[in-house]
């Protein structure tokens, strides 16, 4: 247990909490979706809701293994990340290659028991789960290429409650997919200005490094307010009630108050973005898109 513990800390898998609203949103959209074209229920089944959190949960998890593996000898030179229990020894090379190997096994189950679409989607998924983590090394859009990843959480459970992608009602999947993709991708570029120093001094690949802090902090405030009105746009093409505008005006506000805790000369506050306005952001999308949902 106390292995499973520190693999579980190694990959920091409470922040799960980042993806799993969004594809959870996914299921909700495409069973109603699903319903409108003569489903019997506009709910996802039990069923459903059981086998896309292990998906998943599995996916970051596998995404994660395979990101610490790969980085450990540039964590270990970089002072932000020294402490990582797979630098320190606390967790052993061998537990965190068992663990990354389990997730992935439980993530081609879960994939198979959503249906035959997602179980043949899937090794298109691992190319990005499996390959993000290298493209520091050669291209500085390593922050869209990660959020992409992460966009795939709701377009998987759309494919696996709608049962398609390329029909022109799976519209919605496609959006989200975008809006997730920046809402990631303009986090991660705050998030890389800490590391400017060492990227540099590595060689690794990111806008803050090449292009400067306040570049990629103007271009972090461009995405997200391109995902402000990739929301927009999903409420009003899908007709979504007035809890899911509540929900929008909050994120406005919290991805305002995200670009104000940090500026080009003061990043003491980035890790409050990192770990609470995140989180916040997802949680009150969900709640939004649930509620609308729920009035009819």
């Amino acid at each position: 247990m106390r292995r499973v513990k520190d693999f579980l800390e190694l990959i920091k898998f409470e922040h799960t909490i980042f993806a799993l609203p969004f594809a959870y949103v996914g299921m909700l959209l495409a069973a109603r979706a699903a319903f409108d074209a003569g489903r019997s229920s506009p709910w996802p089944t039990w069923r459903e809701f059981l086998w896309i959190t292990v998906a998943m949960a599995a996916a970051r998890t596998l995404a994660m293994g395979v990101n610490r593996l790969v980085d450990r000898a540039l964590d270990a030179r970089n002072p932000r990340t020294a402490g990582r229990p797979l630098v320190t020894g606390r967790v052993t090379l061998s537990t965190a290659v068992v663990g990354t190997a389990l997730s992935a096994g439980v993530l081609v189950f879960a994939a198979a028991r959503l249906g035959p679409l997602p179980l043949l989607l899937l090794p298109g998924a691992l190319i990005f789960l499996l390959g993000y983590s290298y493209t520091k090394r050669f291209t500085w859009l390593s922050h869209f290429i990660l959020g992409f990843t992460d966009g795939l959480a709701p377009m998987g459970a759309w494919v696996a409650v709608r049962g398609s992608l390329f029909a022109p009602a799976d519209w919605p999947a496609w959006l989200l997919l975008a809006a997730v993709t920046l809402w990631i991708g303009g986090f991660d570029l705050i998030y890389a200005c800490q590391d400017v120093e060492f990227d540099r001094a590595a060689g690794l690949h990111a806008i803050p490094a090449r292009f400067g802090i306040a570049a990629a902090l103007r271009l972090a405030r461009f995405c997200h307010a391109a995902v402000v009105g990739l929301l927009a746009l999903l409420g009003a093409g899908m007709g979504l009630a007035w809890p899911y505008w509540l929900a929008w005006a909050a994120i406005v506000g919290l991805l305002s108050y995200e670009h104000r805790l940090v500026r080009p000369d003061d990043l003491s506050r980035l890790n409050v973005a990192f770990f609470n306005v995140n989180g916040y952001i997802s949680l009150t999308f969900f709640a939004g898109v649930l509620g609308a949902l729920g009035m009819g």
